[in-house]
């Protein structure tokens, strides 16, 4: 039994970097190369995809990817773990084994299969959405059915002797989990270790986000963001790791690039739950050993679910947005004059037609402050973009927007402006509803070629463990005029992210003194405040007593999310950036002593 694996993130979406794999590859000694391209809205567009085309429906950069590095990882002898299968992880195997064969290479190339439902629809009709109540879409509209599959049927399947594996919809750390309970013997019980294998996937699941990517602190980075190292974990058999990269890359691993992406679209930290552990991230410890060297330790672990986690996704009508650009003095006003008259014009010519009104509308700005809400500053751009979205159940009123906008270009306030090219054409509102099915009801299948491969699913109980109380930091006591109100990103790093409608916003002191401060000062009810032009929902806050960090969780936040929603920032992303205008107060000497110290 080894001592320690390597285990490189080689692709963090569908559309990540082709290069990386090649990157990562080059330093000659992985054990295992993880590729995750599956997000909600992926799930939908391969199933799509696969309604066209039989023969599609998994993600085709996987296969160029093999087919450019098909030398090195015979002769490397990586592991190769992949949920590029998508909603047809067969015909993504064929296209690798026609890659093996053509090459004459000797690798095996294993399937996992069971997480795709949509046969079952009719079985989930009376179940309701997970976390809002709703009951279960039309049917007819549903695209997608996946549940999240664990590490499991991946251990099975290299216990088989497979090279690669290729599964669906599985959960995204569970490749990296699958690497370490092949390699080390982790038991299916052992849930400190598995959940110090899962954070090591999650670490590694988004790529370049772990490396510098997205990185608060982005001018330490950004002199070589093109030619960014990919992340690789070393794992011990104990579940602690270090998180580095290959040498003479850009970017960089800190602290605050590992703890930015822990904290990326998780909920409680006490209870981050997957397919085969419920993960307690509150006590993990980060520490810098050296350039581009991180170690990471302290993940706890409770019994797992008896019920799968499943996505479903389904058609909910049609959208259509449109750009505009408005240059000059008095940038924003013309924006918003022109775009409220496009909707007046395009609302008389619905009217006039008989035809129902726009579901939702939207004119968002960009350039002005929109995103802060009230708490925008008063500065007056003079180069701003408008756009113009809205949704209707029939494709063809979407038009009408497009065109009555388009005909007013000439009547338009002066400094308008825009790029050039056809005119955009209406797509699918495509929106998540999230149910649970039991695990026994889900019958996942492992197959090497065409042979199946022996595989029983462990027997699963509902962790019956109470979240732990989690201490809150209390500040220490001083006088009043020795407070100051600096704003929060000046003492801390933040990162967001989305699930669904939720977004979440993980805060991460410079220095854990200001941790008490930064509890005291962003209460639920400051941060709902700070998004309440976005929240249709409350906010949740999180205390991490490992790092110091704060989790918040904002519900119903994003519009829909994802392809449901007609904002620019429809997944979170931008929510971290907001928080940090916020103030804080603090006693004046830590503002004082971090200077002194960075100075």
């Amino acid at each position: 039994m080894p001592t320690n694996i390597k285990v490189g993130g080689a692709c963090g979406f569908w559309g990540d970097w082709d290069s990386a794999a090649a990157q990562l590859l080059q330093t000659g000694d992985l054990d295992y190369l993880v590729f995750d391209y599956l997000a909600e809205v992926t799930m939908s567009i391969l199933a799509r995809a696969r309604v066209k085309n039989p023969e599609t429906g998994y993600a085709t950069d996987f296969v160029k990817v093999v087919k450019d590095n098909l030398d090195r990882i015979q002769t490397s002898k990586v592991k190769i773990l992949s949920n590029a299968g998508g909603v047809n992880p067969d015909a993504c195997a064929a296209a690798i084994c026609d890659l093996i064969d053509a090459a004459g290479a000797n690798l095996k190339v294993a399937v996992v299969k069971g997480d795709d439902l949509i046969g079952n629809t009719a079985q989930f009709t009376e179940k309701t959405e997970m976390f809002s109540g709703a009951s279960f879409p039309d049917p007819t509209s549903v695209i997608s059915i996946n549940a999240y599959l664990g590490a499991g049927p991946v251990v099975r399947a290299l216990e088989a002797g497979a090279d690669i594996v290729i599964t669906g919809r599985s959960v995204d750390s569970a490749l990296t989990l699958a690497a370490c309970m092949h390699s080390f013997d982790w038991q299916t019980d052992d849930w400190d270790r598995l959940s110090s294998g899962s954070l090591a996937g999650h670490i590694l699941e988004c790529g370049a986000q772990t490396t510098g990517g997205n990185l608060t602190d982005w001018r330490s980075v950004a002199e070589n963001l093109d030619a960014i190292g990919y992340p690789i974990a070393v794992i011990s058999e104990d579940g602690r790791f270090e998180v580095t990269k290959p040498q003479a890359t850009g970017g960089a691993v800190t602290e605050s690039s590992v703890t930015e992406q822990m904290l990326y679209e998780i909920g409680d930290p006490q209870a981050y739950m997957l397919p085969d552990v419920t993960c307690d991230f509150s006590q993990v410890e980060v520490q810098q050993l050296g350039p581009d060297r991180v170690a990471v330790s302290g993940a706890k672990g409770r019994a797992s679910s008896s019920q799968y986690k499943t996505s479903v996704t389904y058609q909910d009508g049609w959208k259509v947005s449109t750009l505009w650009f408005f240059i000059g003095e008095e940038a924003l006003p013309k924006a918003e004059t022109f775009a409220d008259a496009a909707f007046r014009r395009a609302n008389a010519r619905l009217n006039a037609l008989g035809w129902e009104p726009f579901s939702e509308s939207l004119i968002e700005p960009c350039g002005s402050d929109e995103h802060y809400g009230a708490f925008a500053k008063t500065a007056v751009s003079r180069e701003v973009a408008v756009k113009i979205a809205a949704k209707h159940d029939n494709p063809k009123v979407l038009g009408v927007l497009v065109k009555e906008a388009t005909g007013l270009a000439l009547s338009a306030p002066p400094g308008l402006c825009l790029y050039t090219g056809a005119r955009p054409k209406p797509s699918p509102v495509v929106r998540l509803f999230s149910a649970l099915v039991d695990k026994d009801d889900v019958s996942i299948h492992v197959t090497i070629g065409n042979d199946e491969v022996e595989w029983t699913s462990p027997s699963y109980i509902d962790s019956n463990d109470e979240v732990p109380n989690a201490p809150h930091p209390k500040p220490e006591e001083v006088q009043a005029q020795d407070l100051i109100e600096p704003p929060l990103h000046q003492i801390a790093w933040a990162r967001s992210g989305d699930k669904g409608d939720k977004a979440n916003i993980g805060i991460i002191p410079l220095d854990t003194a200001f941790t008490p401060w930064i509890w005291e000062s962003l209460t639920e009810s400051v941060v709902q405040e700070r998004f309440s032009h976005f929240l249709k929902g409350g906010v949740d806050r999180y205390y991490l007593p490992g790092t110091g960090a704060i989790n918040f969780l904002l519900h119903d936040v994003l519009g829909g999310g994802g392809v449901a929603s007609l904002r620019n920032d429809p997944q979170g992303k931008s929510y971290g950036q907001v928080l940090l205008d916020a103030p804080v107060h603090l006693p004046r000497h830590l503002l004082e002593r971090l200077i002194r110290e960075r100075v």
